[in-house]
């Protein structure tokens, strides 16, 4: 079940990249009792399959993702990998 933080990042993304393939991973509970964990949405992993990330370097194409995002952290979001296909 997607919680709605999880839920967020997906519409975000998919509505700024229309994306072929987007996977939101919760990470979260493995990083219970660390800093930052709050209700078990708090550790993400995205992995994002857009056109608009062709030719673009990596970390291009991370700062477009975290621009997406950028207001979420470091609350509700405390932790995100990003990886762009």
């Amino acid at each position: 079940m997607e919680g709605p933080v999880t839920k967020e990042i997906t519409s975000r993304l998919t509505i700024a990249f229309s994306p072929r393939e987007l996977l939101v991973d919760n990470q979260s509970e493995q990083h219970r009792g660390h800093a930052g964990y709050t209700d078990g949405e708090s550790h993400f992993h995205v992995t994002i399959d857009a056109d608009v990330f062709a030719g673009l370097s990596r970390v291009a194409q991370q700062r477009m993702v975290m621009k997406e995002l950028h207001d979420l952290m470091p609350a509700p979001i405390h932790a995100l990998g990003i990886t762009v296909r």
